[in-house]
């Protein structure tokens, strides 16, 4: 299962003078304007103004994140320090707080330093707290460190497998509130390695069946349940939209069930990942163009693997539910064609008018079977629409809701993580273009508001619990030069979870198992 090659990065706190601590490199930063914070002064001090007088001169770019590397620096210990550019100070925040951190983790990933001491977690941010800086540091460094493991014939690692132990230094007293935050960075940090690994491995391996496997070996390594349902299973309990979808590929259908139980006698919060692991389009067959990266159609079940990941290795005092409905988008004799007739496992008739609307069909048959759980929230996460990146790009993702509350807790879990998304509506009038002639309604609304269509189809299985879905077909990866799995939505989705823990119980249990770990080249 393994596909990320594992060097553990080690995160620890430490309360020192900047100036006086040993080390391969020092992370420090300085304002567009050339003002310091108070670390920075000290290493201005100490070098009798080297770093004044190199952002006098121009060297740091002003946008946030920019770094540049001084080497033997007089009078500091360290033997790099690393300058790092916060940007405009009036316009300091949490995105130049992360831009930050983002860019210091790219410079350390692919430096020489084996080790590092970091003093940006300690500058203030407005309206966040000491322990929500420690918390993001933590998370934006090791998953900074992310490299995935692709097959090469020739070895082409680098010779520097950049720095793999750092240490944050802040000026006040580290408590266990700041450790835990650490430990829970780094957790997060690992489900979104896990969740890019699926992401990124191609489909000829990344199948129903592997997603099973991998299951598996995750309910064992952290301790919580795993059932998976084969094709048969699925045609006894009526998944008759799921099925249609994958009654193509040779690779058969699964359907995958993780229970975590950590919070007792309370009702379980349900994630249900899209997995189509490749999107053809089936009959309604895709262009060519850029059909490689359908292999990324997966990811909303990527990111629900993910967010089990971290919440059993974090131990929350929570019930999870993580279902993912596997299957292969494929053409061939066998396949579903324009304008079948399918039976879900909800008893509704879906005319299929386009068969690359096909995630959507997946997800009505998860809906209907989260029912059974008596679940306080369902929450689905898929790359279900192009018309979602039309509307919102690859910036936010899209949510869809039937409850204000759950919503609103999603959302600033959305802007506490950076991982933001934008509530879209879903007005009855939508569900009038989801009619058919010939069954109880059909895949397709047409062009006009298909983001909103998708989720009003969706809304038709979500009944007898609170219910969100997230259409991240615009944030789920990226195309080009830098083409990979982005691992979200598990930023937020973790800290909503956290949120929940946390409504329930303060503090934090242990963490399960080893300790979380960054994927490091």
């Amino acid at each position: 299962m393994a596909t990320t090659k594992n060097n553990p990065m080690e995160i620890t706190l430490e309360t020192s003078s900047p100036e006086k601590v040993r080390t391969g490199v020092l992370v420090v930063g300085a304002f567009a304007d050339g003002a310091l914070p108070p670390s920075t002064q000290k290493i201005d001090e100490a070098s009798k103004g080297k770093l004044s007088a190199t952002i006098k001169r121009g060297d740091l770019d002003e946008k946030a994140g920019v770094s540049l590397l001084l080497p033997d620096l007089p009078g500091v210990e360290a033997e790099r320090i690393l300058l790092v550019s916060l940007g405009k100070r009036e316009e300091f925040g949490s995105k130049g707080f992360r831009d930050a951190f983002s860019g210091a983790a790219k410079a350390l990933a692919n430096g020489a330093a084996k080790d590092a001491v970091v003093t940006l977690a300690d500058i203030e941010v407005p309206g966040r707290s000491s322990v929500w800086r420690v918390q993001e540091a933590s998370r934006l460094l090791a998953d900074g460190a992310y490299r995935f493991n692709a097959p090469r014939a020739k070895n082409n690692n680098k010779k520097n497998p950049g720095t793999k132990k750092i240490v944050l230094l802040t000026s006040e007293k580290v408590n266990d509130k700041a450790k835990t935050a650490v430990r829970r960075g780094q957790a997060i940090a690992e489900g979104i390695a896990l969740a890019k690994d699926l992401g990124n491995l191609p489909g000829n391996i990344c199948h129903p069946p592997f997603l099973a496997e991998t299951a598996r070996a995750l309910g064992k390594e952290l301790g919580f349940e795993v059932e998976v349902l084969e094709r048969e299973g699925m045609r006894k309990l009526g998944m008759g939209a799921a099925l249609s979808v994958g009654q193509a590929s040779a690779q058969p259908c699964k359907f995958i069930i993780m229970r975590y139980q950590g919070g007792g006698k309370a009702k379980p919060i349900v994630l249900i990942g899209k997995g189509v692991t490749f999107d053809t389009g089936g009959i309604s067959l895709k262009p060519g163009a850029a059909m490689d990266e359908m292999k990324f159609d997966m990811c909303g079940a990527a990111s629900v693997f993910g967010a089990m990941k971290t919440v059993a290795r974090l131990g929350l005092p929570i019930n999870l539910i993580g279902i993912v409905p596997a299957v292969e988008n494929m053409p061939g004799g066998n396949a579903t064609r324009p304008g079948d007739v399918v039976t879900s496992m909800s008893g509704q008739t879906i005319e299929i008018l386009n068969t690359d609307a096909e995630g959507r069909l997946v997800l009505a048959d998860a809906l209907t079977y989260a029912q059974r759980f008596d679940p306080a929230y369902v929450i689905d996460i898929a790359t279900l629409t192009g018309a979602c990146v039309i509307a919102l790009g690859n910036i936010t993702s899209g949510l869809f809701a039937n409850d204000d509350e759950l919503a609103d807790q999603l959302l600033k879990s959305g802007n506490d993580t950076g991982d933001r998304a934008w509530q879209l509506p879903m007005f009855d009038e939508y569900q009038d273009l989801l009619k058919s002639n010939f069954a109880d309604m059909s895949n397709l609304g047409g062009r006009p508001a298909g983001a909103i269509t998708a989720a009003c189809f969706l809304k038709r299985f979500a009944n007898g619990f609170k219910w969100a879905h997230f259409d991240i077909a615009g944030t789920n990866a990226v195309s080009g030069d830098a083409k990979g799995a982005t691992g979200r939505p598990v930023p937020l989705l973790t800290e909503f979870l956290i949120g929940q823990a946390e409504g329930r119980a303060s503090g934090m249990t242990e963490v399960r198992g080893k300790a979380p770990v960054a994927r490091a080249a």
